[in-house]
């Protein structure tokens, strides 16, 4: 497991970190990245707790109501365990798929108005295109493996429709500079979201914004980034993967870790998406 030649990150470091002071679920998410290892069905249980029987995961305990955005992460995490397409992944993901909107867009349910984060918010536009790219990439990478096994349009483990739909309102959504009036991790997720849809332009429109804001993000940005536009994949080779990966690299601690936005009981999630991001 190694980055390229051109990157200068620890990843054998960075193992060492997430060994030390990983719980049971990071632990078996890098497990996954290395050697793509199984989980124990205790990991996937402490995942997969609360879902909702329409299949999506509620913001919080206090309302039985799924969110998007809630849901999505769920997802990403079980697409870390490679189990996205175990019984809890495909039901959530039919439910992600239920309620995109009629234009192509998702949004959270109003009732979830009052505890909502502003990348969340009802109503919102900003939120309303951060949630479509976050949801329209997470079927992307869901269904990228499966193309191949799935030659029917109509096997309900293809969610070709939606992915377009969402793809279409994303790029109607960008300014002529190719920036997006939403929050910056819209941003990557559309560009994945386009790069799969063949929409080339527009997705390198939105990469050449993420290249020249790239020396601003947080270390947990950039790997974010990185990993989102491996998964589809954009290409290993892409400048803006190398640019991301010479950053990653120049913001490694010595201890093998990096900095999470939210705090260093984050540190080994960001470190297991930087992880990700190198592999």
């Amino acid at each position: 497991m190694s980055c390229s030649v051109t990157s200068v990150v620890d990843i054998d470091a960075a193992i060492g970190y997430v060994v030390a002071h990983g719980d049971l679920v990071e632990r078996a998410r890098l497990s996954w990245l290395r050697t793509r290892a199984t989980p124990p069905q205790n990991v996937l249980d402490r995942i997969e707790q609360g879902q909702l029987p329409a299949g999506g995961w509620p913001a919080s305990g206090d309302i039985a109501v799924p969110s998007v955005d809630a849901t999505c992460f769920r997802l990403a995490e079980l697409d870390d365990l490679g189990a996205e397409h175990g019984p809890a992944g495909r039901r959530a993901l039919t439910w992600l798929g239920s309620v995109q909107r009629q234009d192509g867009s998702w949004e959270e349910d109003p009732q979830l108005a009052a505890q909502a984060p502003p990348w969340a918010l009802p109503g919102d536009p900003e939120a309303r295109l951060y949630l479509t790219s976050v949801a329209g990439f997470r079927l992307v990478a869901a269904e990228v493996e499966l193309r191949p096994e799935l030659p029917d349009p109509d096997d309900p483990g293809r969610y070709d429709a939606q992915v377009r739909l969402a793809a279409q309102y994303v790029a109607a959504q960008l300014r002529p500079d190719g920036s997006w009036p939403s929050f910056l991790a819209a941003g990557w997720h559309a560009a994945g979201l386009l790069f799969d849809q063949q929409l080339y332009y527009e997705s390198a429109r939105v990469q050449l914004v993420l290249g020249d804001r790239l020396p601003g993000m947080s270390p947990a940005d950039v790997a974010s980034m990185a990993a989102a536009l491996r998964r589809v994949p954009v290409g290993s080779d892409d400048w803006l993967l190398r640019a991301a990966r010479k950053r990653l690299g120049e913001t490694q601690r010595s201890d093998g870790g990096w900095d999470s936005d939210d705090g260093p009981q984050f540190d080994v999630h960001t470190t297991l998406i930087a992880i990700r991001a190198c592999r």
